[in-house]
């Protein structure tokens, strides 16, 4: 949300990114390393450098950007346990279905639908909300 809000000419920092989120930088970079291998964020290696949007803000959507960042998301992982009950638990399908909804909700938004015309996010951002 914080480089969907900046001009899109205007790079920013991991090290400004973590600190207004308030996340360690070591961290901060895992995410944006991610981000930047699903091609959602351009990153500028070197003194001038910097990271902003690959992809204009209307185009990502949020249950894709979720799956792709998330190892799993299938709640439990019956396969590999040693559960008991796995041969006659129908709570694994539940799950699968709820993770599907889940996804399915998520895709109906873009980035561009929580922070566009958003004078509240521009503010708390501190930003101009042009």
């Amino acid at each position: 949300m914080y480089l969907a809000n900046l001009p899109a000419d205007q790079l920013s920092s991991i090290k400004e990114v973590s600190a207004f989120y308030n996340i360690s930088q070591n961290h901060m970079s895992k995410v944006i390393a991610q981000l930047a291998k699903c091609g959602y964020i351009h990153t500028i290696k070197g003194k001038g450098g910097g990271i902003s949007l690959a992809i204009s803000p209307d185009k990502i959507r949020i249950g894709r950007v979720i799956q792709q960042l998330e190892n799993k998301l299938d709640g439990v992982d019956c396969l590999s346990s040693n559960c008991p009950l796995r041969p006659g638990c129908k709570l694994k399908i539940a799950l699968i279905k709820a993770v599907e909804s889940y996804i399915t909700t998520l895709n109906e938004y873009t980035l561009a639908d929580f922070t566009e015309n958003n004078e509240d996010i521009s503010y708390l951002l501190q930003l101009d909300p042009t």
